[in-house]
């Protein structure tokens, strides 16, 4: 009994941890963004938010920031499933392991549709009706290497949010006698905070996301579905930003 409460604990204390350490604090920061993008006279589909920024002046030093930060994000996910893999949790167990890779790539593909096109109309109308910002991918100056960069963004996001907010926080708050729904819940929520930079339709959308992800690998345990098709998601909404930017006129 005494050995089992203070697993529960230890639990307790590295969920705090994490998260205070990697997208619970993304999650207070975009909140103190939000609200001083709500006390600028202008309204918020007014003004805009970019998600991948020049770090640096000098061409090379910021392509060696920008991959500090892909490194940064890969970090944070491996922290989660060490943690997990400490606590006896085999990643097979996450659904990590390489024995479906034509089902998770199909199941990828279905995902990404399921929520690219939705999200991208939700997106606009919540822009248009004045619940967010006009959110601008990227806004990284045109160099050899802009595409590869975005592309390992996008990898490095999806690969930090699936391990980190879907396979370690749901195993365990389960591990701590949360109910799925419940649990699934809290993960939708944390999704939605750190996007909270966004405005309004961004926390609503990424909410939206969450579940289906979180419901998604409850019922499969097949993590890399999530991650690639988070992945490509990310990679159509950068890459595809800066070879349309210009040219379609509903692009902030």
């Amino acid at each position: 009994m005494i050995e089992e409460r203070a697993e529960r604990r230890g639990y307790q204390v590295e969920i705090l941890l994490v998260f205070a350490v990697t997208l619970g604090l993304s999650g207070l920061r975009s909140l103190v963004r939000l609200l001083d993008s709500l006390l600028q006279p202008k309204p918020l589909n007014q003004q805009s938010v970019a998600i991948n920024v020049p770090q640096a002046r000098f061409d090379l030093l910021d392509l060696i920031a920008q991959l500090l930060s892909v490194v940064q994000l890969a970090a944070w996910g491996g922290l989660g499933l060490y943690l997990l893999w400490r606590s006896g949790i085999r990643l097979k167990a996450l659904g990590l392991d390489r024995t479906r890779v034509g089902p998770d790539a199909l199941g990828s593909l279905g995902l990404a549709a399921v929520i690219g096109i939705p999200g991208l109309v939700f997106y606009l109308i919540a822009w248009k009706l004045g619940f967010n910002l006009a959110v601008q991918p990227s806004t990284l100056d045109e160099s050899w290497w802009r595409s590869v960069v975005l592309v390992l963004s996008a990898a490095g996001n999806a690969w930090a949010e699936e391990v980190l907010v879907v396979g370690f926080l749901i195993t365990r708050l389960k591990q701590l006698g949360w109910r799925d729904n419940t649990a699934l819940l809290a993960s939708a929520v944390l999704r939605g905070s750190y996007h909270l930079y966004q405005g309004f339709g961004g926390f609503v959308g990424n909410v939206v996301m969450g579940l289906v992800f979180g419901k998604v690998w409850q019922r499969t345990n097949r993590l890399w579905v999530l991650i690639v098709a988070h992945t490509l998601l990310d990679v159509v909404a950068f890459v595809g930003y800066t070879l349309l930017r210009g040219t379609v006129s509903w692009l902030p």
